[in-house]
This record gives C-alpha cells, sequence and structure tokens, in this order.
C-alpha cells in the first residue's frame, strides 16, 4: 500500500522497500494529536486512511484551519527541511492510520533518492501554493463564496454519495467550517442556514449532506 502512494511515485524499489520497513505504522481516534504547534520538528508523517487538519492559533487565541488532509498527504514535512518546530498543530478529524518516520531516517533515504526529495519538494510546494490561494480568498472573496469552495474541496476529499446527494464523510461543525474559511461561527450558521431553505444542503449533527453540487459550485465560480 505504501508504494501506491503519491510520496513514492517512480522511487526505485529497493528504497521503497527500505522506507516501508522503516515506517512505524499506528491508529488515531478522531481529535487525538499527531503533533502540536511549537512542539520540535523530529518526525515526518502520511495519512494512510480518515482524515487529519493542520490548525494554527492567531495572537488572539482563535484557531484557524488550514487544510484538512486526506489518504496519501505528507505531514510534517518542514521536518524534513530544516526546521526547528511545526509551525501547526495536526490533528486526526476522524479515526486515522498514520504512517511515521524519524526525520533524520528519512533525509537518509531523500539523499538516496532523487525522485523521493522531488516528491517531497512537490508536496510542499503544493502545500505553499495552496496556503498562498487561501490568503488571497481570505482577503478578496465574499464569504459565501469561501464557505462553498471549502466544501467543494472538502466533498472531492470525503464525499460519499448518498440518495439525497454527497455526504461529506467526516465530522464537521459550524465552528469548523467557520475556522477554515476565516469567518465568524454567526456568519457560517446564517449562510448555512438559507442554503438548507433553499435545497441547497441538508445538514445534522456535525454531518452536512451536499443536495446540489452544481448550485455550489455556481456559486464558488461566483456566476449568480
Amino acid at each position: 500500500m505504501l508504494l501506491r502512494l503519491p510520496l513514492m511515485e517512480g522511487v526505485s524499489e529497493r528504497i521503497g522497500v527500505e522506507i516501508a520497513d522503516a515506517a512505524r505504522i499506528y491508529e488515531l481516534a478522531a481529535g487525538e494529536v499527531i503533533f502540536s504547534e511549537g512542539q520540535p520538528a523530529a518526525s515526518f508523517s502520511v495519512v494512510l486512511s480518515g482524515s487529519v487538519k493542520l490548525v494554527q492559533l492567531s495572537s488572539d487565541g482563535d484557531a484557524i484551519v488550514f487544510r484538512v488532509l486526506g489518504p496519501g498527504d505528507a505531514v510534517g514535512a518542514v521536518s524534513l527541511l530544516g526546521a526547528d518546530s511545526y509551525p501547526v498543530s495536526a490533528i486526526a478529524v476522524t479515526a486515522a492510520t498514520i504512517l511515521e518516520w524519524p526525520a533524520a531516517g528519512m533525509r537518509h533515504f531523500l539523499e538516496q533518492d532523487a525522485r523521493l526529495s522531488l516528491n517531497v519538494l512537490r508536496s510542499v510546494s503544493d502545500r505553499l501554493q495552496a496556503l498562498r490561494l487561501q490568503y488571497r480568498q481570505l482577503a478578496t472573496e465574499k464569504v459565501e463564496r469561501r464557505i462553498a469552495r471549502a466544501l467543494l474541496k472538502l466533498m472531492q476529499r470525503a464525499g460519499t454519495r448518498v440518495e439525497d446527494g454527497v455526504l461529506l464523510d467526516l465530522p464537521l461543525s459550524r465552528e469548523d467550517l467557520a475556522q477554515l474559511t476565516g469567518t465568524t461561527v454567526y456568519t457560517v450558521s446564517r449562510i448555512v442556514s438559507r442554503w438548507e431553505s433553499n435545497g441547497l444542503l441538508r445538514s445534522g449533527r456535525q454531518q452536512l449532506v451536499i443536495r446540489d453540487p452544481d448550485m455550489l459550485l455556481s456559486i464558488a465560480d461566483d456566476v449568480i
């Protein structure tokens, strides 16, 4: 299974086997922490199953959700790039299976296989581009559009087809959605309630069904 992950694409079979042998695999329950913001950056991980969110505290103590990760995504890549500490916390959103390596051991593998190094750098580059886009959206886009875009991304990552739409198969509170889109719980509640009235969404306790993905896409693309 490890050899099929994006991290291992194009990596030599010998190095792939050694990396698999060196991995520690463990299970997390929803809410458990992989690492905390400010903790020494000592390990590198990959999500094998489940969902993980990257969270940072603002100067006011408010939580900011930068990204929700899923199977195949790297966690803690800064540990391979010389960072002293993690800039964010990584917390399981659902039950998750994690592969973990000591940073020093993974750096040893990076030195042996150029393709592995490129895969890690691509992961870091993609994450930075997504972060820049997120900051731009927070600064320039309407809240409705930000919420629609966030729900579409979550639908692509954790959507399950059900009778009346697409279920976001992860616990998602309105506070989580507010943190992810840089707004308030009140604003999220107001918009979600309006979308429910319009038949766009169906929500329950930490559960959301997108009943009209095409309409949500129109809002995200700001064409209505």
